[in-house]
């Protein structure tokens, strides 16, 4: 049977190439972007199966009405995608009280109100998949980044929690982890920081070590989250890329090593 899918962000990167995926093999997508006129080409190609949604998901009043609007047009929801995000850029001393705010409002706030819209109408129908696009970033924490590892790791936490507490009705959730891909999140869509001269070298050595890695292909992983969101049992979360497995490797090794050396000082700090 085809599925329902409401997916954020559809304008371009994954949300466009994930949303394409879905209506070509017979689905049914409400995709939503800032502007709709970016859409156009689905809807001429995709009138019967495609609802544009204009939404700008750090409104929570209009999630909610973008996620019931979709339900009414396609009868149910199958697959919700929070996939609208931005990268900011910037040493944790740079950032502005509201730059740090508006990557949390965007990427956290945004994720949690659709989810909220959506949770009641998938538990009512016992069954429905939430793709919480999150990264390598949200198990593992680069220079110059703090503020979007932030937020992602607030994705990752709520998410995990999120998980367990619908699992009882049918609903499962999964985390998408990508590596670096050749999307624009690090271009037109990422915001920077006022820059502090202190910061400039350790700044071009992170950029050169970012220009030594391969970007992967957005439109390949189309075939990844087909495969999870028609699992019988899908993952709780799904790494997109080569390079994600050997960082989260390296990053849990170095974790259990140093917990590890320091347990004897945390076990005598329960007392008796």
């Amino acid at each position: 049977m085809s599925k329902i899918w409401f997916i954020t962000g559809v304008s371009r990167g994954f949300g466009r190439e994930w949303a394409l995926a879905a209506l070509e093999r017979g689905d049914s997508v409400a995709g939503t972007a800032r502007d709709t006129s970016t859409l156009d080409d689905l809807v001429t190609k995709y009138p019967d199966t495609f609802l544009p949604l204009q939404l700008d998901v750090t409104d929570r009043a209009g999630d909610f009405a973008a996620v019931q609007q979709a339900a009414e047009r396609f009868g149910r929801l199958d697959v919700v995608v929070n996939n609208a995000g931005y990268g900011q850029f910037g040493m944790i001393e740079e950032l502005s009280e509201d730059e740090l705010r508006a990557q949390f409002e965007t990427n956290v706030f945004g994720a949690l109100w659709i989810t909220q819209a959506a949770v009641p109408i998938l538990r009512a129908q016992g069954s429905g998949h939430i793709l919480q696009v999150s990264s390598i970033g949200g198990i593992a924490a680069f220079i110059n980044l703090g503020a979007y590892h932030a937020s992602k790791w607030a994705l990752e936490g709520f998410s995990q929690a999120l998980a367990q507490e619908v699992a009882e009705f049918g609903v499962h959730v999964t985390l998408i982890e990508p590596g670096g891909f050749g999307t624009d999140w690090a271009g037109p869509s990422s915001k920077h920081a006022t820059p502090i001269p202190a910061y400039d070298a350790a700044r071009e050595r992170r950029a050169a070590q970012r220009g030594a890695m391969r970007s992967g292909d957005p439109a390949a992983t189309a075939t990844a989250i087909l495969t999870v969101v028609d699992a019988e049992e899908p993952p709780l979360r799904m790494f997109l890329g080569e390079i994600p497995l050997t960082i989260a490797t390296a990053e849990y090794e170095s974790r259990l090593a140093l917990w590890r050396e320091w347990q004897p000082v945390a076990a005598a700090a329960q007392g008796n």
